[in-house]
């Protein structure tokens, strides 16, 4: 009989089921162990399947992974949150599943695939969205050292390699996983071990968190009462001259949209109030505005405001929202979803990522940009000695993706090695160090200006030199050890027998 006589109604709710588990071991529930379990019964649930079995428990699997992980798009876009769940994130977490064979080997693919997927998930479609990925189920374990050798995506296939690890465990065969434990366990302890160097030196800097409402939006007309909130927060900033040497502030960052005109920036009087403010502490603020391109366009951008009034470094956002700053074939998407779409779209920068202040070069990912590894290497290849991340979360619903991008900033200081500072305008707000800490967080909606002093880096860590390629490597040679090269045939019918204790 091809295929087993398992009934797909009992075991789909079971498939359901793994995706939910790995969902709330995400953000903002992060209940960590549970990534591990839903792996496993995974893992199990693959066993023996012949292939269409193997999409719809994949299909399953991606519904619960995704579907109130990315809940937040539904205050968006309705149709657009049931579409990406339902016909983008479950059929491509189906592939994964078809991917594994039926039998043992499926345990070595298993987590190569995972490795896959994420990759292919932070680069398509609309050049990647990478949200609800695995290696944020893991940054308050010890497992998020990993990142620092090989980036997000080998901390995401060390979980996988752990739920096909508890599967083993289940079935008590212990070898194996405890085999795959101690990989994944020297993995952890490589990175831990990792020097960070020396600091060349270190950077005081205050980020402006101006507060008001969670739903705050551009096309509410709120432009000036949130600049206005960002203007009332900085002034509480002290004068450098009333401050001690070690307490004098070197930047003050500003969030991303804080400041949205009609015209230029540079021409708005706007500029005009933030320099009083740049000439009265003493340092100069790194503002992030939105202004008007013409022919219904946008420009995204952060720009250094000097003491003396004058403009310094800027940078431009080069990776865009899909459906949030840009509509992908709009000619297309207009005549079916209308004003439900931004009117304007994001021009994209072409600069490169950093941006010169007295403090030192500092590496910039605005808002969305964080969330991919590239966007933050470009800038630290760069010369940037710590990360800035000037984001707006306010026009979301839920704290969803402002608790991921928490995760996410905690993965690019480890695998940068540099301090990462987020500034936001509703929250959240903080510093993260390179060990992954979070210090000074805010709360949503809060009003405050949180200061620290930290150090500036210019080493280089695994991740940072080789991105992907470690995580990728590794994918790669689970696939050889299962498919290829290192097969074993039988001597008498030269049948492919399966890797004992895979």
């Amino acid at each position: 009989m091809d295929g087993p006589t398992r009934s797909l109604r009992i075991t789909l709710p079971l498939a359901l089921l793994a995706g939910l588990a790995i969902c709330f071991a995400m953000p903002p529930w992060g209940w960590w162990p549970l990534a591990l379990v839903g792996i496993a019964l995974w893992a199990h649930l693959l066993d023996d399947r012949r292939a269409r079995d193997r999409f719809f428990i994949g299909w399953a699997v991606g519904i619960g992974w995704f579907g109130p992980s990315t809940l937040w798009m539904w205050e968006l876009t309705q149709p657009g949150y049931v579409v990406g769940v339902l016909l983008g994130w479950g059929p491509m977490v189906a592939v994964v599943a078809l991917a594994c064979p039926r039998d043992r080997r499926r345990l070595l693919v298993l987590p190569a695939a995972v490795i896959v997927f994420e990759w292919f998930h932070s680069h398509a479609p609309f050049g990647g969205v990478p949200l609800s990925m695995l290696a944020m189920t893991q940054t308050h374990t010890p497992l998020l050292f990993i990142a620092r050798l090989g980036g997000a995506l080998l901390l995401g296939g060390a979980v996988a390699a752990l739920g096909v690890a508890l599967y083993l465990a289940a079935r008590r065969e212990w070898r194996p996983a405890g085999a795959i434990v101690a990989g994944v366990a020297l993995l952890a302890l490589g990175g831990a071990l990792w020097p960070l160097g020396d600091p060349v030196g270190t950077v005081r800097i205050a980020a402006v968190q101006g507060g008001g409402p969670q739903g705050t939006r551009y096309t509410a007309g709120e432009e000036p009462l949130v600049f206005d909130r960002h203007l009332q927060a900085t002034r509480a900033i002290p004068a450098n001259d009333d401050r001690t040497d070690k307490d004098r502030v070197d930047l003050v960052v500003w969030p991303e949209n804080a400041v949205n005109v009609a015209g230029k920036f540079a021409e708005d009087p706007w500029r005009r109030e933030l320099a009083t403010q740049a000439a009265r502490i003493g340092a100069p603020i790194l503002v992030g505005a939105v202004e008007d391109a013409g022919d219904k366009s946008f420009n995204n951008f952060v720009q250094v405001l000097n003491p003396d009034g004058t403009l310094g470094t800027r940078f431009d956002k080069k990776r865009r929202v899909p459906f949030g700053e840009y509509v992908p074939m709009r000619a297309i998407m207009e005549p079916v979803a209308g004003s439900a779409l931004p009117q304007r779209d994001a021009v994209p920068g072409n600069g490169v990522a950093v941006v010169q202040t007295p403090g030192g070069p500092m590496a910039v990912a605005i808002s969305w940009e964080i969330f991919f590894g590239r966007r933050v290497r470009e800038g630290v290849r760069a010369g940037g000695q710590v990360v800035l991340n000037p984001t707006n979360g306010s026009s979301y619903w839920l704290t969803e993706v402002q608790t991921q991008q928490l995760a996410t900033s905690q993965l690019r200081a480890m695998e940068s090695g540099r301090w990462v500072v987020q500034a936001a305008p509703t929250g959240f707000s903080g510093f993260f160090d390179p060990d992954g800490g979070i210090h000074q967080r805010t709360d949503v909606s809060e009003q405050k200006v949180v200061t620290r002093t930290i150090p500036r880096y210019d080493s280089t860590m695994p991740a940072q030199a080789l991105g992907d390629v470690p995580a990728l490597v590794v994918a790669g040679i689970l696939l050889l050890v299962a498919f290829g090269a290192m097969r074993r045939r039988s001597p008498s019918t030269g049948a492919v027998t399966p890797p004992t204790g895979a």
